[in-house]
């Protein structure tokens, strides 16, 4: 199956023998025989039915080989982080990073004794000088959160290679719609499956999805962590996703357009979208990106929770992806922990709003926006 929607819709689903029903059953049993099988099955194992067979979904759709389910995003970088390091090691981080990541890391790393460099570049190139006989791993996000910046995944992943490292991405920003980095030879792939997958903002989830040894590698760890996914939730997750193709699809039409309109508004300072064509990662999203998103952001003259509550179909939300468009300050929210000054460092103004399309008819969005934003 080639096809991204047919992939969405058939891959991994659950046969039903008993009753002949067209969707996977639930299977909310946490106890299983132990007599006479090979695997044992056990939620914090990750391997009970359903959630084998929404990976599994994922994985078809990442073109990925295997993976683990887990209970959210955060979930799946910390345990895959922690199964593939240990003390002593040391990793390399992209620096322009959702805000919970790049806090996970400068906050605990060190306490298990693991070393790590942020690099404040976009430049696959600049992050060999940050490699050392330690090194393991590489981990970027692209497109990143919240400025939409772009990275070389080819380079990166070669790179990786000729220095026999991990490399590791969080594709939630883009979704497998939009971007298939195993494809461009990267290693490991990391989603908040909270966001673009599940989709309407009711599921928190995410997943790791790799060849079957490094899956098998994370595995030997994160069942000692836990942060597996119930029955019932990773059930509604595979529900979500036979949808994806379609609401993917139309979030892009409409951030392509509303980042046009906003880039033509006299009171937008600045918009960041890969799909613009002054963005300066948009020949590298074109190269590797079947789409550019849903994702965008923009800088207000105003202040930014003035904006906000002037809105009325958009509503502020902290999370993203969903099928109703929401709109954040990362400075207050997705970056609050970082301090002021880093988050002007790397250019998260305070104005800054990040904006989740939805599937919304675009006029009324852009009606809503240009409301909000007339003074």
């Amino acid at each position: 199956m080639s096809n991204k929607n047919t992939k969405a819709v058939h891959s991994g689903s659950l046969e039903d023998s008993q009753h002949l029903g067209t969707v996977s059953p639930i299977y909310p049993s946490t106890a299983y025989d132990y007599v006479d099988v090979d695997i044992y099955a056990y939620p914090r194992y990750f391997n009970t039915p359903n959630q084998k067979g929404v990976t599994q979904k994922i994985c078809a759709l990442e073109n990925g080989e295997d993976g683990i389910l887990f209970s959210s995003g955060m979930a799946a970088i910390t345990t895959t982080l922690f199964g593939l390091l240990q003390k002593g090691d040391h990793a390399v981080f992209q620096n322009d990073l959702y805000g919970g990541t790049h806090h996970a890391i400068t906050s605990q790393m060190d306490r298990f004794g693991i070393e790590y460099t942020l690099v404040d570049s976009m430049n696959y190139q600049d992050y060999e000088s940050a490699i050392k006989n330690n090194t393991k791993l590489i981990y970027v996000e692209t497109p990143s959160n919240p400025l939409l910046k772009l990275i070389d995944l080819k380079g990166i992943s070669e790179l990786a290679k000729a220095h026999d490292l991990y490399s590791m991405i969080d594709n939630t920003f883009a979704s497998p719609v939009n971007q298939n980095p195993i494809d461009h030879g990267i290693d490991i792939v990391i989603h908040s499956g909270t966001k673009y997958l599940a989709g309407h903002s009711d599921i928190c989830c995410g997943v790791m999805v790799s060849s079957k040894e490094i899956t098998e590698s994370a595995w030997n760890s994160s069942i000692n962590f836990g942060g597996s996914l119930n029955a019932q939730m990773a059930y509604l997750l595979e529900r979500s996703i036979k949808t994806l193709g379609l609401r993917v699809r139309q979030q892009n039409a409409n951030a392509q357009e509303i980042s046009e309109f906003l880039l033509s508004h006299k009171n937008v300072d600045a918009v960041y979208y890969p799909g613009l064509p002054h963005h300066e990662g948009h020949e590298i999203a074109k190269s590797q990106m079947m789409g550019f998103g849903g994702m965008l952001s923009f800088e207000v003259h105003t202040d930014p929770n003035a904006f906000v509550k002037k809105l009325g179909l958009i509503k502020p939300a902290m999370s993203l992806g969903g099928v109703e468009s929401t709109i954040t300050c990362p400075a207050q929210t997705s970056h609050s922990k970082i301090s002021a000054e880093e988050r002007a460092r790397v250019g998260i103004k305070d104005g800054l709003l990040r904006l989740s399309t939805g599937i919304e008819d675009t006029d009324d969005l852009i009606k809503d926006l240009d409301k909000a934003l007339t003074v």
